[in-house]
């Protein structure tokens, strides 16, 4: 039996001119560096593989575009980029290189959420017809609007609006990869594929599966080979069938900035008491009063921005396990963790394919969604994808609108204004020392990222919370239906609003605790609303 085990060099050598590539990997977690970085190497040193269609399900490398894929965002080497999201940054920092190129429409660049493109490979795998979804409708993805397009030079189409049995459906056409790059931990000398840690598996299988059946091949990246037949079967979580080489990184970190950490594989169990307190600020007001609209015993997802500090509030108020979290890259369960290792939980209950979580994900399986928004509008259509101002430091949608799109309770949370805004929390109310210079919430949006016109059609309930107020997206429009201590609601919501908001007849003063440092003494409600149908007489 030859080995499959081959260098990075000779893997990449293989690569055609004009492949499609698909990587399996997210932000900060199972990034195939040590490959992407080959790939990019050999461009510079021999000019190919040039041209390569890159299909990116989650992300490829960090937040700040120090890995994956600003690896091969180099002009000629990139000549069209399909991804759920994508590298961001902070304002004060250079933009990754991908943004460069996007920004200056040097690639062909589209954004489609992730549990979308994980259909889509999955189809491919099968050779379907591609994915017919409502996903996404009235959405940023959808034909009408900018049919998920990023830049000037994304000029072909990749998706179309059909109607099928009088309803309208976005029809996503098959990619089919020809080249698959997945990472595990341990290969043995077949190939067979562990991931024992790895904090999420992401789609690994799928992705390797799509390019074997259209005639492509798979590179594997693994810290380590082991003989032939000692990877227990049931640990192998790619087999020998679908790999055709092996690369050695024994260097691979777990996440961009954690070298190893057994909690998150699920080897080892970390204290709750090891989780650091969140610190007080207007951040951590907003974080919790988002969490008053949780129950006992819901499961509920995080979005990425304000939502990952509410498991440290629950830890902090003695409610560690209340509700179950479920995480887009697999996890569930546990304490997600937040930063570069965002898509991680230590303490999951259990870890499974994203593409799976997408399918809970995507029929409103889970009982609550907890996101940010950078943008409201009138319609209550939110934006979390793209501001022109600031296209860098935006990572576009992600898991977002599939989590979103039949979601049955959302809760969007951030500062009712941005730019140089100064709070006091003093004494349990707020006061505004500094009006932030951009309002939040205006008359339309610049990216459709939900559809409050949608979500209204559906029944919806969704919440914006904020250090000021709390907003409701009712069949009206948004209605203001509480507002925070020290906060005059003509003054600093109506009027540092340029979205048409009303106020409800009963409206509330929020709880004085959200704004105090101590603990709330805060214990979940049971739920009151059945999770499922019972059986009809």
């Amino acid at each position: 039996m030859s080995s499959k085990v081959v260098s990075a060099a000779e893997a990449v050598a293989l690569i055609p001119d004009g492949a499609v590539v698909a990587v399996n990997s997210s932000s900060g977690l199972n990034t195939p560096n040590f490959v992407l970085k080959a790939i990019g190497e050999a461009f510079e040193s021999r000019g190919r593989p040039r041209d390569l269609h890159f299909f990116l399900p989650i992300a490829a490398g960090d937040m700040y575009g120090v890995d994956g894929i600003d690896h091969v965002a180099k002009p000629g080497l990139l000549a069209r980029v399909i991804a759920g999201s994508y590298p961001s940054g902070p304002s004060n920092r250079e933009s990754p290189k991908i943004w460069q190129m996007i920004g200056a429409d040097q690639v062909p660049a589209y954004n489609v959420p992730s549990g979308i493109l994980f259909d889509m490979i999955r189809n491919a795998a099968g050779k379907r017809a591609g994915v017919f979804t409502q996903v996404g409708l009235d959405t940023f993805i959808d034909p009408r609007r900018q049919g998920a397009k990023m830049n000037k030079a994304a000029k072909g189409d990749i998706v179309k609006l059909v109607e099928m049995g009088g309803e309208e459906w976005l029809h996503f056409p098959n990619i089919p990869p020809d080249v698959a790059i997945i990472r595990g931990t341990t290969a043995d000398e077949k190939g067979n594929i562990s991931m024992e840690h790895e904090g999420g598996y992401l789609g690994a299988l799928d992705v390797a599966l799509a390019a074997r059946t259209n005639g492509g091949f798979v590179i594997a990246q693994v810290k380590r080979v082991t003989t032939a037949g000692s990877i227990p079967p049931q640990r192998v979580f790619v087999p020998s069938t679908m790999v055709d080489f092996v690369v050695i990184d024994p260097d691979q970190w777990q996440t961009t900035e954690t070298p190893y950490d057994p909690a998150i594989s699920g080897e080892v169990r970390r204290p709750f008491s090891s989780f650091p307190p969140v610190a007080f600020d207007a951040e951590k007001a907003i974080a919790r009063r988002a969490t008053l609209e949780l129950c006992a015993g819901d499961a509920v997802n995080l979005g990425f921005g304000i939502s990952p500090i509410i498991p440290r509030i629950l830890i902090e108020e003695g409610q560690a396990e209340a509700v179950t979290w479920v995480i887009e890259q697999g996890a569930v369960g546990g304490v997600p963790l937040d930063g570069f290792a965002f898509g991680c939980s230590a303490n999951a209950q259990a870890i499974i394919p994203s593409p799976t979580q997408f399918t809970y994900f995507q029929s409103g399986g889970e009982d609550c969604g907890l996101l940010s928004f950078m943008e409201v509008s009138s319609e209550g259509d939110v934006n979390v994808s793209r501001l022109a101002s600031k296209p860098h430091v935006t990572a576009g949608v992600g898991g977002f609108i599939d989590i979103t799109s039949h979601g049955k309770k959302l809760v969007f949370s951030g500062f009712f204004t941005a730019g140089g805004l100064k709070l006091d929390l003093t004494g349990g109310k707020v006061t505004i020392l500094q009006e932030g210079r951009f309002p939040k919430f205006v008359e339309e949006v610049e990216h459709v990222t939900f559809s409050g016109r949608r979500s209204r059609k559906l029944g919806q309930d969704i919440t914006y919370v904020t250090e000021r107020c709390v907003v409701k997206l009712m069949p009206e429009g948004l209605v203001v239906t509480e507002v925070a201590p020290g906060i005059d609601v003509a003054r600093d919501v109506l009027g540092q609003a340029r979205a048409r908001m009303t106020v409800s007849p009963h409206l509330k003063t929020m709880d004085a605790r959200l704004f105090k440092p101590e603990p709330m003494g805060l214990v979940l409600p049971e739920r009151t609303t059945p999770r499922f149908r019972s059986a009809r007489s």
